[in-house]
């Protein structure tokens, strides 16, 4: 398994402590430590209550949700919010995950890329059209329609915070995307800036003029 403390693929152990039967499941606790960051995960699994060795499903009790590489602090926390939200509830809800990203996503492109307000498909069209992105940034957003499947979930383009189904990995694609696009529109962008001011600075106790 992959711990969701830090992300460590590591061979689960499992070890199980049985709480009660009902009607419908066996439930037990499942736990493990990570021998990589020494945390522990805690899961609640349900079995078959009369094959108490059929596991049907588990769900993730400790941590609360999957960690991600924790964001830079130039990225605005009115955006860092939603994301790390969006995080917090993947492993619970794939569907309010990627509602929380969406609306992240194009509140993002309104704002650092300047792109008229519409529905999230017709702003994804001119953002692609205006030639500003990279290539690697142009075909990872152009593939949102294709995953999201716009044209059969509307809902998704046009009210993005919306709850509803989603496609096999798109929660965790919008996720992947909206740190390339934080790191694009504002962790770049401020390391430079440190960059030259730093360098401004040493150009100006040498007595020269700072760059332009």
């Amino acid at each position: 398994m992959k711990c969701p403390h830090c992300l460590t693929s590591f061979h689960h152990k499992i070890k199980a402590l049985d709480i009660e039967a009902d009607v419908d499941r066996h439930w037990r606790l499942l736990y493990d430590v990570c021998p990589n960051c020494m945390k522990i995960v805690i899961q609640l699994g349900a079995y078959h209550p009369k094959a108490t060795q059929s596991l049907i499903e588990s769900f993730l009790v400790y941590p609360r949700g999957i960690s991600r590489s924790p964001l830079s602090d130039d990225v605005p926390e009115k955006f860092a919010e939603d994301y790390r939200e969006a995080c917090l509830v993947l492993s619970n809800s794939p569907k309010a995950s990627a509602a929380l990203s969406r609306r992240c996503l194009q509140n993002l492109v309104r704002e650092a890329a300047r792109v008229k307000p519409s529905n999230l498909s017709n702003e994804i069209d001119e953002l692609l059209s205006s030639g500003g992105l990279p290539s690697y940034l142009a075909d990872g957003i152009d593939a949102i329609r294709n995953i999201g499947n716009f044209a059969a979930h509307p809902i998704k383009s046009t009210n993005t915070g919306e709850i509803v189904g989603v496609e096999p990995g798109e929660a965790e694609w919008l996720l992947d995307l909206l740190e390339r696009f934080f790191d694009f529109y504002f962790v770049q962008p401020a390391i430079l800036n440190r960059k030259r001011e730093a360098l401004n600075k040493k150009l100006t106790d040498a007595g020269k003029p700072p760059m332009k």
